[in-house]
This record gives structure tokens, sequence and C-alpha cells, in this order.
């Protein structure tokens, strides 16, 4: 990758996840007849996966399909943090949910944890791991404050950790909140020991394969954009955003939410240990291996998918704070991540709605994937099984609580209402003349909103910017060189490819030839 003296010009020309780069991952072909197995499970991530293990460990037909290659969403961009230090959370849960359901909700991801380190050990993968303690540190009263009662909710429910004063860097801290024995791997390389596993014990798997609906029934049966059908006893809705919502109406109970990462070189020794931000900018440190080589992801800067500032501001923003607390030598990698948050904080995993019981779902991480992925696919294993198990009625999709629940869905809908109507009011004056090479823009061309990126060639790309979920218009994402919907989180390629759902359909695009007819075209478009 190109890099400058300038500390601006050390950040990576194209976002890409250390966790992908250098790895031999195995391809699968592309699903073209129909089939019948006992579970069909959607997403090809840490949740999918997982279960995709666990249940032909227990001589179920299983059928894994990918929409792209797998591997490559939100698992592919994570941090990596095994944990159930989920930022500030548990004082938040016991007020509001009550203490057992807090205690619950670290019970299942110190299981998913456990998990986790089982397999590494008995298996004997080679994938980074290695256990950790986990810190939250406040550098404000208020904050200081918070994690007070943070300590006091980790006393109450049983959580090995407490005060400290000071954590080992060049960052004035009012005080830390650690949580012991937590851990950090490299996911891909767990992962893909999980999947060969899988193909030895029968299991079918299907990349460039997009889930699009469910057919209900006693045996549903799952239809792909290409054609061929995917019928089995149940159906795991492991994809980022659920491909199929039923009556659920997901889309409006969460909001997807971005953060950055950097891999750098520094120029001091990283000290150990995994540390988080409890006030904002949120800035999150933990180090990884890289060729043998030590390096620091800097992670941080989280905002609502397509709201805020240009997004190459959040990477110079982690660059400007990696230098301030190590020096920087390089900067090797960039990437950004997408995450689902609920109404509650609490994920959404088990029956996708209660009169469709053989259609399981799992969403809504909130940034803590590794832990609640595995947490969800032990929980599908025990519902498959009909094993009782106690984290069901806290995960349950059907849940709505009075509080917080539905103040934050009237805000979160009024949120989508505000981007619906102020992206069809915004005209703005750029022209598809004024771009730079390597840059895009929301134009106007004859009185009409559409996208434009002029790539590295010079040519133009257009595409209309009206979101194919519910009509919201989308942004330009500058970090990434895509489109993304300010109002549920929908994501696409600077040619209109969904990247990322609800929407399911890609962007209108228009040729440049066109474009030129239709700005002369008092019809418009």
């Amino acid at each position: 990758m190109t890099h400058h003296d300038d500390i601006s010009g050390k950040l990576p020309q194209v976002p890409e996840p250390y966790w992908r780069d250098l790895i031999d991952l195995p391809e699968f072909p592309q699903l073209n007849d129909d089939i019948q197995v006992d579970v069909v499970i959607v997403g090809g991530g840490i949740t999918g996966i997982t279960s995709a293990y666990l249940l032909a460990n227990e001589g179920l037909k299983v059928a894994v399909l990918e929409a792209g290659k797998l591997l490559n969403g939100t698992t592919g961009h994570t941090t990596a943090k095994v944990t159930a230090q989920h930022d500030l959370i548990y004082d938040e849960f016991i007020q509001n949910f009550g203490r057992s359901k807090a205690r619950l909700y670290y019970e299942a991801n110190t299981d998913a944890l456990n998990f986790i380190k089982q397999m590494v050990d008995e298996h004997q993968i080679d994938c980074d791991f290695s256990e950790q303690d986990a810190y939250i540190y406040a550098t404000t009263d208020q904050y200081a404050d918070k994690l007070r009662k943070e300590a006091d909710a980790y006393e109450k429910i049983g959580i090995e950790g407490g005060l400290v004063d000071s954590i080992p860097f060049n960052i004035k801290v009012k005080n830390a909140l650690v949580m012991k024995n937590q851990a950090q791997f490299h996911p891909i390389k767990y992962l893909i020991h999980l999947i060969h596993k899988i193909t030895e014990k029968g299991g079918l798997i299907f990349e460039h394969t997009t889930a699009v609906n469910i057919e209900t029934g006693e045996r549903p049966t799952v239809l792909t954009s290409e054609g061929p059908r995917v019928t089995g006893s149940r159906v795991l809705s492991c994809s980022h955003f659920p491909f199929y919502e039923g009556t659920g109406f997901y889309s409006t109970r969460m909001y997807a939410d971005r953060s950055y990462i950097l891999a750098v070189k520094a120029k001091k020794p990283y000290p150990g240990g995994m540390y988080i931000s409890a006030d904002q900018p949120i800035r999150s440190l933990r180090a990884a291996t890289v060729n043998g080589e030590e390096m620091v992801l800097i992670v941080g800067e989280s905002h609502k998918t397509g709201q805020g500032k240009d997004t190459m501001e959040h990477y110079k923003a982690l660059e400007e704070f990696g230098e301030q607390v190590f020096g920087l030598d390089d900067i090797i990698y960039r990437w950004s991540a997408q995450d689902l948050v609920t109404l509650d904080k609490i994920p959404y995993i088990g029956k996708i709605t209660s009169d469709q019981p053989n259609i399981l779902i799992a969403t809504g991480y909130r940034k803590w994937g590794m832990s609640n992925g595995t947490a969800a696919a032990l929980l599908f294993r025990d519902m498959i099984l009909g094993k009782k198990s106690a984290y069901e009625s806290l995960y349950t999709p059907s849940r709505f609580y009075a509080h917080p629940s539905l103040k934050n869905f009237l805000v979160e809908n009024a949120n989508v209402v505000g981007h619906l109507i102020k992206g069809k009011l915004e005209m703005p004056n750029t022209r598809a003349d004024d771009l730079s090479n390597d840059e895009g823009a929301v134009i106007t061309v004859n009185g009409h909103r559409k996208g434009a990126y002029k790539d590295k060639d010079g040519k133009l790309h257009i595409v209309d910017t009206t979101c194919t979920h519910i009509g919201c218009e989308v942004e330009w994402n500058s970090g990434d060189r895509s489109w993304d919907c300010p109002c549920h989180g929908s994501r696409f390629s600077y040619t209109g490819e969904v990247i990322e759902g609800p929407a399911e359909k890609p962007l209108q695009q228009y040729d440049y030839t066109m474009l030129d007819n239709l700005a002369s075209d008092d019809s418009g478009y």
C-alpha cells in the first residue's frame, strides 16, 4: 500500500481489514439446484458458521447460504475482542430489566467466551487466542461517576473485576473499570477450522447465493435470487440484517452504527490488555500480531450509518489519537465496520415471530458479535435439540418492554422520518463535471438528485440516490467509496450493488451518455 511522509498521508488508499489479508480462505460453489436438508442457515459469519458446526456435530444435515464470500461481512471487519464487557451496560440492564436478566446476559457471553477457549484448546487452533483483562476508562468526572455505578453493578451480579486508578497509556483518566480474564483472537483463523469440520461432517456451504425470501410452512423453503430453493425443518437467519423479517418489522426496531479501525505500527510497545473509553468519542485499543510484528488496533468514531461528517475525517481522528498516545511509525490497514443496535441494546435471538417457530433469527449484536454471535449459535443448538435454555427469554425477539423500548422506538423512527424528508428537500449544487478522479458526491441533474462517483481512471458511475428499501436518500461515504442510507443502514457500492441490507434491490444505474441526454430533457427522469 502507498504511504506518504506527512501524517495524514499515512492512511492506506484502500480500506481492507487485516483479518482477511494473507489468509488462504476456502472457496465454495454457488447453489445451482434445489436441495433438502435438516437446517438451512443463511449467513456465513460467526453465527452461521458456529451454528453449522454445532448442528453438524449433532448429526443434522446443514446447508449454509452466503450472499458473497464467507467471513467477509461484519465478522471479517470486527475488532475481535471476546468479552462480556460490552461498554457501560450492566448498571443500565439492572435498572431496566432487573438483576437476574443482567446476570443472564453476562453468563451468556461468558459461556460464549468459554466455548471459544475450549474449541481453541481442544482442537489446537492456531488463532492468536490470548486471555486479556478488559478495561473501560473515564476521562471526565461525569463518566467516572458512571463507572462507579457500573462497578456496583459488577458486584451485584458477581462479575470479577473492579475500579482501578490508572491505565498504562499516555491518557489522563479519572478511573477505569476492569473485567478480568477476557480474551482476543484472530476470528478468521478460528472460523476456518470450524468450516473444515463442517464439510468433514457432510455440511454443505454455498457462496454467492443470496437468500431473498421464505415460503413458510411446516418445512419452510428459502428462496434464492438465482432461483434454486433450499427446504429444511428449520431456517436460521444469521445474516447481519435479517434477510426475512416476517411480521417482526426489524428495520423499525434497530439502527445501524458505523465505526472505524486502524492497524498501526507504534513507536511505543503495547502494555497488554484491551481498552475502551466510556466517554465520547469512543476509543478502543488492543494489540494484534501481523506477520510476526506487534500492531495496535485503534478503533472508534462511532456514528449512525449515512449520518455525520466526511468519513475520512473519522480515520484521521483515530490517526491523531494514535500519534498522541503511541507515536505512529506506519498505518498498515484501515477499515470500517457496521453494527446493528436494538431498541433495548440486547440482541434479538430466537423465533422470528411466535407464529413461525421454525424460523429463528439472530441480529443486533451492538458491536459485540464475537461473544453474542457465539451465544446465538449455542442457543440455536439448544432450541433445535429441544433443550431448555435460560437465555431464550432474555434474547427473545418478541419482547417489547415499555421502557426503554417504546421511547427508543419513537426516537429512532422520528430520526428515520426526519432523514426521509430532509433527503427529498436537499438539492446540491454539485455537477458531475465538478468531480475529481476518485471522488463521489450527490449531484443535481435537471432538478433531479443523483449520485456520482468518478473512478481513478476518470470514468463516471451514476446511480439514483433513492434507497430501494423505503425510499430514503443515500449519502456518499468517501472512506469506503459506498452509498449509505441514513434511515436503516443499507449500503450500496458505487455501481449501485447492495453491500448490506435491509435493501435487497440495487440502486438504479445510469451511464454517462444517458445522463447527458436526460439532462437536456425537460421531462426529467
